[in-house]
């Protein structure tokens, strides 16, 4: 089969794979559910070719990311539900709908502006939903990232008013959560622990949010230092002539601060 431009071909391929007895069993045999959690992390490879700024590659997981898209799409066909069609035609109606300063008569609008008509036509086109679930804060997607989620429950809740306006008493907050974990390892109670660990975490969020920081992203990056840290310590020791698990913590704590050093 030769290599096509045409997304045509991407659907003719899904179908294929999807056709009972002559297609790809395992295509066959996945759901909605059983590809969902394929689809989130093909979301973060494409974030993490972002974030390595990996243009080959962000073309590659692109792709992966659009054959979910079209896994969900011939899905979803099968069960006479809606086409890759239909899906092309609400984002483009959609897109249309919230940019009338561009396809519309809503022309030489200032940037608060086209934010306050993106919110607008956003809160109109949920009114015209069924509502999902009771509440302000059930249209929160219970699949995001924790920290993700736990900033976006927060800044919903910030719209009504229920927020701190100054970022040192989310610090406060903070210190309050760390005392309680202290309290809960005291009793060495491990469900109190762990729930005081994930309010400690919510706290750290908020933080986030109230500084204009993507916990996330803060998080990714946390994680390269400290694996590019760990780098420096392993190449050091097997210098030395010695194996991880050879050397003490010291000497390990050690290695870590001349790392920390030499990346100021």
């Amino acid at each position: 089969m030769q290599k096509s431009r045409d997304i045509k071909k991407l659907l003719e391929i899904m179908a294929t794979l999807r056709t009972p007895q002559t297609g790809c069993s395992w295509d066959l045999e996945q759901t909605f559910s059983t590809i969902a959690p394929y689809t989130i992390e093909e979301a973060y490879e494409v974030a993490d070719a972002i974030a390595r700024a990996d243009l080959a590659d962000l073309k590659d997981e692109l792709g992966d990311l659009l054959l979910q898209v079209v896994f969900h799409a011939r899905m979803a066909e099968e069960e006479k539900a809606f086409d890759f069609g239909d899906v092309v035609e609400a984002i483009t109606a959609k897109m249309i709908r919230r940019h009338p300063h561009i396809f519309g008569d809503r022309r030489d609008l200032s940037t608060d502006a086209v934010k306050g008509l993106w919110a607008e036509i956003k809160a109109q086109e949920k009114a015209e939903k069924p509502a999902r679930e009771e509440g302000l804060l059930g249209e929160i997607p219970l699949t995001l990232p924790g920290l993700t989620r736990a900033v976006k429950l927060q800044a919903k809740a910030a719209t009504v008013g229920f927020d701190w306006n100054d970022v040192r008493l989310v610090l406060d907050k903070i210190r309050e959560e760390t005392a309680e974990i202290e309290a809960a390892l005291d009793s060495k109670d491990a469900s109190a622990i762990a729930a005081e660990t994930g309010d400690l975490l919510f706290a750290v969020a908020n933080l986030a949010r109230h500084i204009g920081a993507d916990p996330e992203a803060a998080i990714r990056g946390t994680n390269e230092k400290f694996m590019r840290r760990f780098a420096y310590i392993e190449r050091e020791i097997a210098r030395g002539g010695k194996k991880l698990g050879e050397v003490s913590l010291a000497d390990m704590d050690a290695l870590w601060n001349t790392a920390k050093t030499l990346e100021k």
